[in-house]
């Protein structure tokens, strides 16, 4: 799925024209917008300047791409066998290293070399910490490219070194076309639920689809409109999320949660823009919490149904 970001482009092009081209840079926008192909396209670009040795096609030796490994041998096997594999919480301190004992060697194809951190939101604290030496003095011909769905969870230190290229929320018009493309198969009423929930992200309309979450969408829509004084929707969202949920569809059920939180603050009157205001900021903190604990799939139901329930009108906040 490739998007188009035209005004990213000009500025990207500009940047790459011009004499001097900074070492640090940032794609922030949220997830789905197509951050991490346009990353591998500049990091194309940047290796290739100057280079006179041909580029490959496929994986190049100085582009190099940081991301959360497998969660242990037996995910490492799945992944060298093609298979959807199951990564670790973060991007550690050694990774960062590692990548840092790299730069110590001249580029193998050219005078430039590309590190791409997708996502840099996911770095250890010790790793953004390392990180920001080789930010504060890098290598000569070392450029960085830091893809990020939050740009508020990197240090003020990182963001200070990087220059920022935020990605905005596409048109409904051109997701619901992109997804026609990318599914054509599915049903047009879940499109159509899909582009809503989406936002403006392609990538979210897609997994939208792919996870099945409109009944989801559809039970925490109740929950927010009326409540669940007796928990039998809490009940049913959490049979609909699924007794072993994987990260994945963990993740995407909280996504799902604050911006159906989110859509509702435009809608309500003012007197309950509290109510869902405290809801979507406890929402984002379990959602922080529940990579670092091994939280019970049926009580991360409940407790994500409790908020969405304490957001509804006249909703005391002692279910929560």
């Amino acid at each position: 799925m490739r998007l188009t970001h035209a005004e990213i482009q000009r500025e990207w092009d500009a940047a790459l024209a011009g004499p001097r081209m900074h070492h640090g840079w940032i794609l922030a926008g949220r997830q789905g917008l197509g951050k991490s192909e346009f990353a591998l396209d500049a990091a194309r670009q940047l290796v290739a300047r100057g280079a006179t040795a041909p580029q490959p096609d496929g994986e190049h030796p100085d582009i190099h791409l940081l991301s959360r490994p497998p969660k242990d041998d037996k995910e490492v096997r799945k992944r060298a066998e093609g298979k959807p594999f199951e990564r670790k919480r973060n991007i550690s301190v050694d990774q960062i290293r590692a990548m840092q004992r790299r730069l110590t060697t001249r580029p193998t194809l050219g005078r430039n070399r590309a590190i791409i951190i997708d996502p840099a939101d996911d770095l250890e604290k010790g790793a953004s910490n390392a990180l920001l030496k080789s930010l504060e003095e890098p290598p000569v011909g070392t450029f960085f490219i830091l893809v990020t769905h939050r740009l508020a969870r990197l240090l003020p230190t990182i963001r200070s070194r990087c220059r920022v290229l935020r990605f905005n929320p596409l048109p409904d018009a051109q997701v619901e076309k992109l997804l026609k493309e990318e599914s054509p198969s599915s049903d047009a009423a879940v499109r159509e639920a899909a582009v809503a929930a989406a936002k403006g992200s392609p990538g979210a309309a897609i997994k939208f689809i792919e996870q099945d979450l409109a009944p989801l969408a559809a039970i925490m829509r109740d929950i927010v409109a009326q409540g669940d004084r007796a928990f039998e929707l809490r009940g049913a969202l959490s049979a609909a999320i699924g007794a072993r949920p994987n990260r994945e569809r963990v993740q995407a059920t909280f996504d799902l949660a604050r911006t159906i939180l989110a859509e509702q603050m435009a809608t309500v009157p003012s007197a309950q823009l509290m109510q869902l205001a405290d809801a979507h900021a406890d929402m984002v903190a379990l959602a922080g919490q529940a990579p670092t604990y091994n939280f019970d799939p049926g009580f991360l139901a409940m407790e994500i149904g409790s908020l969405l329930a304490s957001a509804a009108p006249h909703t005391e906040r002692a279910n929560v």
